[in-house]
Protein backbone atom coordinates (compact mmCIF):
# COMPACT_ATOMS: atom_id res chain seq x y z
CA UNK A 1 0.00 0.00 0.00
CA UNK A 2 1.29 3.40 -0.92
CA UNK A 3 2.17 5.88 2.32
CA UNK A 4 -0.71 7.45 3.89
CA UNK A 5 -1.79 9.84 6.87
CA UNK A 6 -5.06 10.28 7.98
CA UNK A 7 -5.40 12.13 11.30
CA UNK A 8 -8.84 12.33 12.86
CA UNK A 9 -10.05 15.57 14.87
CA UNK A 10 -13.13 13.83 17.55
CA UNK A 11 -16.29 15.59 18.20
CA UNK A 12 -16.37 16.15 21.61
CA UNK A 13 -19.15 17.25 22.64
CA UNK A 14 -19.64 18.82 26.21
CA UNK A 15 -20.14 22.41 27.78
CA UNK A 16 -16.66 23.35 26.45
CA UNK A 17 -14.67 21.84 23.76
CA UNK A 18 -11.75 19.69 24.27
CA UNK A 19 -9.30 18.07 22.16
CA UNK A 20 -8.91 14.10 21.14
CA UNK A 21 -6.83 13.45 18.19
CA UNK A 22 -6.20 9.73 17.35
CA UNK A 23 -4.00 9.69 13.90
CA UNK A 24 -2.59 6.48 11.48
CA UNK A 25 0.11 6.56 9.33
CA UNK A 26 2.20 4.40 6.99
CA UNK A 27 5.70 5.10 5.28
CA UNK A 28 7.55 2.80 3.54
CA UNK A 29 5.38 -0.23 4.89
CA UNK A 30 5.17 1.07 8.66
CA UNK A 31 2.07 1.89 9.76
CA UNK A 32 2.26 3.54 13.75
CA UNK A 33 -1.14 4.56 15.50
CA UNK A 34 -0.80 7.86 17.94
CA UNK A 35 -3.04 9.42 19.84
CA UNK A 36 -2.41 13.00 20.97
CA UNK A 37 -5.35 13.71 24.08
CA UNK A 38 -7.88 12.19 24.86
CA UNK A 39 -10.74 14.90 25.51
CA UNK A 40 -12.52 14.85 28.88
CA UNK A 41 -12.51 11.78 30.99
CA UNK A 42 -16.30 10.50 29.29
CA UNK A 43 -14.67 10.81 25.98
CA UNK A 44 -12.62 7.77 26.62
CA UNK A 45 -15.03 5.44 24.85
CA UNK A 46 -15.18 7.38 21.83
CA UNK A 47 -11.76 7.33 21.37
CA UNK A 48 -11.41 3.61 21.44
CA UNK A 49 -14.40 3.55 19.18
CA UNK A 50 -13.41 5.02 16.79
CA UNK A 51 -9.94 3.63 16.55
CA UNK A 52 -11.47 0.12 16.54
CA UNK A 53 -13.95 1.37 13.77
CA UNK A 54 -11.47 3.02 11.61
CA UNK A 55 -8.12 1.33 12.23
CA UNK A 56 -9.11 -1.90 12.35
CA UNK A 57 -9.25 -3.03 15.49
CA UNK A 58 -5.56 -2.83 16.84
CA UNK A 59 -4.53 -4.30 19.81
CA UNK A 60 -1.26 -1.88 20.02
CA UNK A 61 -1.03 1.66 20.52
CA UNK A 62 2.68 3.14 19.70
CA UNK A 63 2.30 6.26 21.41
CA UNK A 64 0.31 8.39 23.50
CA UNK A 65 0.87 12.34 23.63
CA UNK A 66 -0.50 14.53 26.71
CA UNK A 67 -0.32 17.89 25.23
CA UNK A 68 -0.73 19.78 29.02
CA UNK A 69 -2.51 19.17 32.18
CA UNK A 70 -5.82 20.02 31.09
CA UNK A 71 -8.79 17.75 31.69
CA UNK A 72 -10.38 18.77 28.53
CA UNK A 73 -7.21 16.63 26.58
CA UNK A 74 -5.88 14.28 29.24
CA UNK A 75 -8.84 12.80 31.13
CA UNK A 76 -9.97 10.27 28.34
CA UNK A 77 -6.67 8.88 27.29
CA UNK A 78 -6.93 6.88 30.67
CA UNK A 79 -9.64 4.37 28.98
CA UNK A 80 -6.70 3.83 26.33
CA UNK A 81 -5.08 1.46 28.74
CA UNK A 82 -7.54 -0.91 29.39
CA UNK A 83 -7.92 -1.04 25.89
CA UNK A 84 -4.46 -0.99 24.18
CA UNK A 85 -0.94 -2.35 24.83
CA UNK A 86 0.76 0.95 24.51
CA UNK A 87 4.13 1.33 23.29
CA UNK A 88 5.15 4.67 24.86
CA UNK A 89 3.05 7.05 27.10
CA UNK A 90 4.79 11.33 26.07
CA UNK A 91 4.15 13.24 29.17
CA UNK A 92 5.58 15.71 31.21
CA UNK A 93 5.13 15.51 34.70
CA UNK A 94 6.28 18.59 36.91
CA UNK A 95 6.80 17.10 40.14
CA UNK A 96 10.00 15.11 38.35
CA UNK A 97 11.68 18.53 38.68
CA UNK A 98 10.77 19.52 41.96
CA UNK A 99 14.94 18.97 42.85
CA UNK A 100 15.85 21.60 39.77
CA UNK A 101 13.00 24.38 41.40
CA UNK A 102 13.06 24.11 44.87
CA UNK A 103 15.36 27.28 45.24
CA UNK A 104 12.34 28.85 43.41
CA UNK A 105 9.84 28.16 46.11
CA UNK A 106 10.27 30.31 49.69
CA UNK A 107 7.99 27.89 51.28
CA UNK A 108 9.23 24.82 50.53
CA UNK A 109 12.28 23.44 51.83
CA UNK A 110 11.73 19.94 51.14
CA UNK A 111 12.46 18.51 47.78
CA UNK A 112 9.76 15.47 48.52
CA UNK A 113 6.94 17.96 49.84
CA UNK A 114 7.12 20.01 46.94
CA UNK A 115 6.93 17.23 44.31
CA UNK A 116 3.79 15.48 46.25
CA UNK A 117 2.61 19.31 46.37
CA UNK A 118 3.28 19.76 42.49
CA UNK A 119 1.44 15.81 41.71
CA UNK A 120 -1.41 17.38 43.86
CA UNK A 121 -1.78 20.04 41.56
CA UNK A 122 -1.96 18.11 38.77
CA UNK A 123 -4.25 15.24 39.26
CA UNK A 124 -4.78 13.83 35.56
CA UNK A 125 -0.74 13.36 35.17
CA UNK A 126 -0.57 11.17 38.69
CA UNK A 127 -3.54 9.75 37.01
CA UNK A 128 -1.81 8.40 33.86
CA UNK A 129 1.19 8.38 35.69
CA UNK A 130 -0.37 5.51 37.85
CA UNK A 131 -1.85 3.87 34.86
CA UNK A 132 1.35 3.68 32.72
CA UNK A 133 2.86 1.84 35.75
CA UNK A 134 0.12 -0.62 36.45
CA UNK A 135 0.20 -1.43 32.20
CA UNK A 136 4.11 -1.01 32.61
CA UNK A 137 3.92 1.58 29.70
CA UNK A 138 7.30 3.75 29.41
CA UNK A 139 6.96 7.15 30.11
CA UNK A 140 8.95 9.66 27.67
CA UNK A 141 9.64 13.38 28.24
CA UNK A 142 8.04 15.60 25.38
CA UNK A 143 10.60 18.33 25.27
CA UNK A 144 11.91 20.40 22.30
CA UNK A 145 14.16 17.97 20.00
CA UNK A 146 12.13 14.48 21.13
CA UNK A 147 11.58 12.35 18.16
CA UNK A 148 7.67 10.77 18.52
CA UNK A 149 7.93 8.16 15.80
CA UNK A 150 7.61 10.66 12.69
CA UNK A 151 6.61 13.75 14.77
CA UNK A 152 9.12 16.10 16.04
CA UNK A 153 8.71 18.19 19.31
CA UNK A 154 9.22 21.68 18.55
CA UNK A 155 8.10 23.07 22.15
CA UNK A 156 8.53 23.20 25.04
CA UNK A 157 12.48 23.68 25.72
CA UNK A 158 12.89 21.86 29.41
CA UNK A 159 14.04 25.75 30.59
CA UNK A 160 10.49 27.15 29.42
CA UNK A 161 8.93 24.43 30.69
CA UNK A 162 10.36 25.14 34.39
CA UNK A 163 9.73 28.61 34.26
CA UNK A 164 6.24 28.19 33.34
CA UNK A 165 5.64 25.51 36.17
CA UNK A 166 6.38 28.27 38.53
CA UNK A 167 4.18 30.96 36.71
CA UNK A 168 1.40 28.90 36.85
CA UNK A 169 -1.78 29.74 38.79
CA UNK A 170 -1.35 26.44 40.16
CA UNK A 171 2.07 27.23 41.82
CA UNK A 172 2.54 26.18 45.42
CA UNK A 173 4.01 29.45 46.02
CA UNK A 174 0.31 31.02 45.69
CA UNK A 175 -1.73 31.72 48.60
CA UNK A 176 -5.56 30.79 48.97
CA UNK A 177 -6.68 34.81 48.69
CA UNK A 178 -4.20 34.98 45.59
CA UNK A 179 -5.72 31.69 43.93
CA UNK A 180 -9.26 33.17 45.23
CA UNK A 181 -8.89 36.58 43.69
CA UNK A 182 -7.80 35.25 40.46
CA UNK A 183 -10.53 33.14 40.63
CA UNK A 184 -12.72 36.11 41.13
CA UNK A 185 -11.25 38.03 38.21
CA UNK A 186 -11.53 35.32 36.00
CA UNK A 187 -14.81 34.98 36.78
CA UNK A 188 -15.54 38.68 35.56
CA UNK A 189 -13.70 38.61 32.62
CA UNK A 190 -15.79 35.82 31.34
CA UNK A 191 -18.84 37.49 32.36
CA UNK A 192 -17.81 40.29 30.41
CA UNK A 193 -19.99 41.28 27.11
CA UNK A 194 -18.02 40.56 23.87
CA UNK A 195 -18.84 43.10 21.32
CA UNK A 196 -18.78 42.00 17.49
CA UNK A 197 -17.66 45.07 14.90
CA UNK A 198 -17.98 44.90 11.31
CA UNK A 199 -14.38 44.44 9.81
CA UNK A 200 -12.94 44.98 6.02
CA UNK A 201 -11.35 42.41 4.87
CA UNK A 202 -7.58 41.90 6.33
CA UNK A 203 -8.28 43.95 9.86
CA UNK A 204 -7.25 41.66 12.64
CA UNK A 205 -7.85 42.32 16.73
CA UNK A 206 -5.81 40.51 19.09
CA UNK A 207 -6.34 41.08 22.64
CA UNK A 208 -2.10 42.13 23.97
CA UNK A 209 -2.05 39.39 26.71
CA UNK A 210 -0.91 35.51 25.90
CA UNK A 211 -2.95 32.43 27.07
CA UNK A 212 -1.98 31.26 30.41
CA UNK A 213 1.00 29.30 31.22
CA UNK A 214 -0.30 25.34 31.40
CA UNK A 215 -1.95 26.41 27.78
CA UNK A 216 2.22 27.65 26.94
CA UNK A 217 3.03 24.04 28.52
CA UNK A 218 1.75 22.66 25.62
CA UNK A 219 3.73 19.84 23.82
CA UNK A 220 4.05 21.10 19.44
CA UNK A 221 4.43 18.11 17.33
CA UNK A 222 5.46 18.53 13.78
CA UNK A 223 5.97 15.66 10.85
CA UNK A 224 6.70 15.86 7.16
CA UNK A 225 4.23 12.70 6.05
CA UNK A 226 3.74 12.18 2.38
CA UNK A 227 5.28 15.73 1.45
CA UNK A 228 2.51 17.32 3.45
CA UNK A 229 3.53 19.83 6.66
CA UNK A 230 1.23 18.98 9.37
CA UNK A 231 1.90 20.96 12.92
CA UNK A 232 -0.32 20.04 16.01
CA UNK A 233 -0.79 22.70 18.88
CA UNK A 234 -2.38 21.79 21.71
CA UNK A 235 -3.57 24.92 23.52
CA UNK A 236 0.14 26.41 22.57
CA UNK A 237 -0.11 29.87 23.18
CA UNK A 238 2.03 32.94 21.67
CA UNK A 239 5.08 32.41 23.78
CA UNK A 240 5.22 28.86 22.87
CA UNK A 241 4.75 29.39 19.35
CA UNK A 242 7.40 31.21 18.97
CA UNK A 243 9.73 28.87 20.22
CA UNK A 244 8.78 26.00 18.05
CA UNK A 245 8.99 28.52 15.46
CA UNK A 246 13.02 29.36 16.19
CA UNK A 247 13.27 25.72 16.62
CA UNK A 248 11.58 24.72 12.95
CA UNK A 249 14.94 25.35 11.33
CA UNK A 250 16.87 22.38 13.33
CA UNK A 251 14.20 19.68 11.78
CA UNK A 252 14.23 20.98 8.32
CA UNK A 253 11.23 23.21 8.74
CA UNK A 254 11.35 26.87 7.14
CA UNK A 255 8.53 29.01 7.63
CA UNK A 256 6.48 30.17 6.71
CA UNK A 257 4.47 27.42 5.21
CA UNK A 258 2.25 24.40 6.68
CA UNK A 259 -0.52 22.45 5.10
CA UNK A 260 -2.10 20.54 7.60
CA UNK A 261 -1.74 22.75 11.28
CA UNK A 262 -4.35 22.56 13.89
CA UNK A 263 -5.84 26.25 15.29
CA UNK A 264 -4.45 26.23 18.94
CA UNK A 265 -7.06 26.47 21.98
CA UNK A 266 -10.43 25.48 20.03
CA UNK A 267 -9.34 29.14 18.37
CA UNK A 268 -8.55 30.91 21.13
CA UNK A 269 -7.76 34.94 20.42
CA UNK A 270 -5.28 34.82 23.24
CA UNK A 271 -2.77 32.12 21.45
CA UNK A 272 -2.43 34.25 18.22
CA UNK A 273 -1.94 37.00 17.28
CA UNK A 274 -1.07 38.32 13.32
CA UNK A 275 2.78 38.28 13.96
CA UNK A 276 2.71 34.70 15.33
CA UNK A 277 0.56 33.73 12.03
CA UNK A 278 2.82 35.73 9.77
CA UNK A 279 5.59 33.76 11.17
CA UNK A 280 3.98 30.56 10.90
CA UNK A 281 1.63 31.07 7.73
CA UNK A 282 3.18 34.30 5.85
CA UNK A 283 1.61 37.54 5.94
CA UNK A 284 -2.31 38.25 5.09
CA UNK A 285 -3.50 37.93 1.20
CA UNK A 286 -5.24 41.35 -0.24
CA UNK A 287 -8.07 39.81 -0.96
CA UNK A 288 -10.03 36.10 -0.38
CA UNK A 289 -8.29 33.88 -2.51
CA UNK A 290 -10.11 31.54 -4.97
CA UNK A 291 -8.58 28.38 -3.80
CA UNK A 292 -7.40 27.32 -0.78
CA UNK A 293 -3.57 26.94 0.21
CA UNK A 294 -3.58 24.71 3.11
CA UNK A 295 -6.47 23.31 5.96
CA UNK A 296 -6.78 24.33 9.29
CA UNK A 297 -8.39 22.29 11.71
CA UNK A 298 -9.96 23.48 15.24
CA UNK A 299 -11.51 21.04 17.96
CA UNK A 300 -14.35 23.62 19.40
CA UNK A 301 -18.39 21.73 20.92
CA UNK A 302 -21.14 23.17 18.78
CA UNK A 303 -22.33 23.96 22.94
CA UNK A 304 -19.51 25.99 23.42
CA UNK A 305 -20.23 29.51 21.89
CA UNK A 306 -16.87 30.89 23.31
CA UNK A 307 -15.00 28.79 20.38
CA UNK A 308 -13.49 29.32 17.58
CA UNK A 309 -13.44 33.09 18.15
CA UNK A 310 -14.41 35.17 14.30
CA UNK A 311 -11.03 37.05 15.08
CA UNK A 312 -9.11 33.55 14.57
CA UNK A 313 -11.07 32.39 11.70
CA UNK A 314 -10.76 35.22 10.00
CA UNK A 315 -7.00 35.32 10.45
CA UNK A 316 -6.26 32.05 9.28
CA UNK A 317 -8.36 32.60 6.35
CA UNK A 318 -6.42 35.72 5.34
CA UNK A 319 -3.40 33.39 4.84
CA UNK A 320 -5.47 31.19 2.55
CA UNK A 321 -7.02 28.50 5.56
CA UNK A 322 -9.79 26.50 4.65
CA UNK A 323 -10.80 26.52 8.46
CA UNK A 324 -12.78 23.64 9.46
CA UNK A 325 -14.34 22.92 13.21
CA UNK A 326 -15.35 19.40 14.86
CA UNK A 327 -18.69 21.55 16.33
CA UNK A 328 -21.20 18.36 15.39
CA UNK A 329 -19.20 15.79 13.67
CA UNK A 330 -15.92 14.04 14.22
CA UNK A 331 -13.65 15.35 11.28
CA UNK A 332 -10.45 13.70 9.50
CA UNK A 333 -7.78 15.07 7.54
CA UNK A 334 -5.24 12.74 5.23
CA UNK A 335 -3.44 11.98 2.37
CA UNK A 336 -3.85 8.95 0.09
CA UNK A 337 -6.12 7.09 3.18
CA UNK A 338 -8.21 4.99 3.13
CA UNK A 339 -12.02 5.10 2.05
CA UNK A 340 -14.59 5.55 4.79
CA UNK A 341 -18.36 5.06 3.70
CA UNK A 342 -20.62 8.01 4.58
CA UNK A 343 -17.38 10.57 4.96
CA UNK A 344 -17.48 12.93 2.47
CA UNK A 345 -15.83 15.98 2.40
CA UNK A 346 -16.43 19.07 4.79
CA UNK A 347 -18.15 22.69 4.10
CA UNK A 348 -15.31 24.96 5.19
CA UNK A 349 -16.46 27.78 8.15
CA UNK A 350 -17.81 30.69 6.02
CA UNK A 351 -15.88 34.03 6.38
CA UNK A 352 -17.07 35.90 9.12
CA UNK A 353 -17.85 39.65 8.10
CA UNK A 354 -17.62 40.80 11.76
CA UNK A 355 -15.19 40.06 14.49
CA UNK A 356 -14.72 40.32 18.51
CA UNK A 357 -13.93 44.22 19.48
Amino acid sequence: MSDFFEIDFLDVESKKSGDAIPLRYSINGDTRIHVTDGGFQDTGDLVVKHINKYYDSPKHIDAVIVTHPDGDHAGGLRKLFGEYRIGELWMLRPWLYAGELIHRFSRFTSVENLARRLKELYPNLAALEELAIEHNVTIMEPFQGSLIGGFHVLAPSKNRYLDLIVESDRTPEASMEAEQSFAEAAGQLFKKAVNFIKSAWGEEYFPEDDTSPENNMSVIQYACLCDKKILLTGDAGRAALHEAADFAPNVGLYLPGIDRMQVPHHGSRHNVSTEVLDRWLGTRLDQNPASVSFTAIVSAAKADKDHPRKSVVRAFIHRGAKVISTEGSDKRTGHNAPDREGWVAVEPIPYPEDQED
